[in-house]
């Protein structure tokens, strides 16, 4: 899964927050084209030919391990992330939510998934007590606003999402996470 393009811009330098300023090739957003749909709070996956794998990035061009199946075809050149794919560990302990979440749900059709759960992103997803992998765009929303104090409002407003994640029907994707807005992942906000 190449890495999500944001719907707007961020300031690398200061606060990371996103400001009025469209994503070049994200545009197709504010013109209705794409469906929202929820963006979960836990940790990429990858099912493909009946083998579940876990995401890793391998940053500034370090040495990805032998099995690393990348997602694109180089790092992304502004923020050095290159997102790809291991094979989740039978044995690894870390690997072990993704095991828990596979061995209930094993033979789901290839795609990317959402690992989420009560060990997953600090249990960020409360509404799941078990560990289960929910595909993405399974989600749709309604009513999202297209403008930029509209969707500020709206994430503001829902402090149990992520975010959105934008679907176009031609597979082109954008995103837009709460903390974009707020700089923290959950707690208070200061409007």
């Amino acid at each position: 899964m190449k890495k999500i393009p944001s719907l707007y811009v961020r300031e690398y330098t200061g606060n990371r927050l996103v400001r009025d300023e469209v994503v070049p090739g994200s545009e197709w957003v504010l013109a209705g084209e794409g469906t929202a749909t929820r963006k979960w709070d836990g940790t990429s996956c990858l099912v493909q030919d009946g083998v579940l794998f876990k995401r890793f990035d391998c940053r500034n061009h370090a040495n990805p391990p032998a099995e690393f199946m990348p997602a694109q075809p180089e790092p992304d050149p502004v923020t050095k992330h290159w997102p790809g794919w291991v094979p989740v560990s039978e044995t690894a302990p870390g690997d072990r939510w993704h095991r828990d979440a596979w061995a209930e749900q094993r033979g789901l059709p290839d795609g990317t998934y959402e690992l989420i759960g009560p060990k997953v992103q600090g249990g960020a997803e409360t509404e799941f007590p078990e560990h289960v992998l929910v595909r993405h765009g399974a989600a749709p929303l309604s009513g999202v606003p297209l403008s930029f104090h509209g969707l500020r409002a709206y994430l503001l407003d829902r402090p149990e999402m992520e975010g959105i994640v934008w679907h176009h029907p031609d597979g082109r994707k954008a995103k837009l996470k709460r903390t974009d807005f707020t700089g923290t992942v959950r707690g208070p906000v200061i409007r």
